[in-house]
């Protein structure tokens, strides 16, 4: 029970990571990133009909990146060139993947809920899972000890220095959108051809904003913020297995409220340990040169 609570725990966590680790990028370059939700659900949708089409988890999984960086693309337009509200214009683009997402699959497949199942043959069995901390320690690495880490960490905090160096300000700033929208649709990916056989419709159900959540309990770096996304991914783990579990009488605990846990920790630790946490100084400023 233990061994398998644990091998779930490390499965559903790997979705958050990616698409905390994307997060990451966006934020410590002084991109606030509301939209990681709609960049996961755009990158599902694509990594699903890629394999579908291909036949390949892999040609599928790139398709689910091109997914997400298309969306990041979207946002980087707004709030980087047209110097947009963050919130806002990310809430839009979740707004804009619930809608399109079934809007697309109506075209392609006749229906609005899910895309047809994908054949176990042409899924991923585990490689997202070793997958995810490989970019944990990538990630590290770009961050501590690469220039373009140093760019990254330079544009969140202090962009005027960065651009006195040289440095393009906002030409960083892309760099680390686009990247988030990768690593996000990764995220999706590893949903619809990993942990399920297909998309269905808003399937990555708060994932997006959890793993935001965990960004936030890890202090914008990678590790950290990758062990608090075993800590949600654990509670998503254990709230599978209470199902149907009777604790006291003959009844057990109404499914409704164990499905809940996951978004009650995830309140708890914002709630707890966002006020603990320091955010890039420059972190939702748009960059204007002077």
């Amino acid at each position: 029970m233990t061994t398998q609570l644990l091998a779930s725990t490390l499965r559903v966590s790997t979705p958050l990571i990616f698409a905390a680790l994307g997060g990451m990028f966006s934020e410590r370059a002084g991109v606030i990133n509301i939209a990681l939700e709609g960049m996961m659900l755009l990158g599902a949708f694509g990594a699903a009909v890629g394999t579908l089409v291909t036949h390949s988890p892999w040609l599928g999984l790139v398709c689910g990146m091109a997914s997400g960086v298309l969306m990041a693309a979207i946002y980087g337009l707004f709030v980087i060139h047209l110097r947009a509200n963050q919130i806002v214009a990310g809430m839009a683009i979740n707004m804009l993947a619930l809608g399109l997402t079934p809007f697309l699959s109506k075209i392609l497949y006749d229906v609005t809920g899910s895309t047809p199942a994908i054949p176990i043959e042409n899924r991923f069995q585990s490689a997202p899972l070793y997958l995810c901390w490989i970019f944990v320690l990538l990630s590290w690495f770009w961050m501590k000890y690469t220039p373009a880490g140093l760019w990254f960490s330079f544009a969140g905090e202090h962009p005027e220095a960065l651009d006195a160096a040289g440095i393009r300000v906002n030409r960083v700033r892309w760099m680390a959108v686009l990247l988030s929208g990768a690593l996000a649709g990764m995220g999706g990916a590893s949903l619809s051809i990993f942990l399920s056989s297909s998309f269905s419709r808003n399937m990555t159900a708060g994932r997006g904003f959890i793993a935001l959540a965990a960004l936030i309990f890890g202090k914008w770096k990678p590790v950290p913020a990758a062990i608090a996304c075993l800590l949600f991914g654990f509670t998503e783990a254990l709230q599978i297995r209470l199902q149907g579990v009777i604790l006291w009488g003959h009844e057990p605990i109404p499914v409704q409220f164990i499905q809940i846990l996951p978004y009650v920790v995830t309140i708890f630790v914002l709630a707890g340990f966002v006020g603990h946490s320091r955010a890039p100084k420059a972190l939702g400023i748009p960059f204007r040169r002077r």
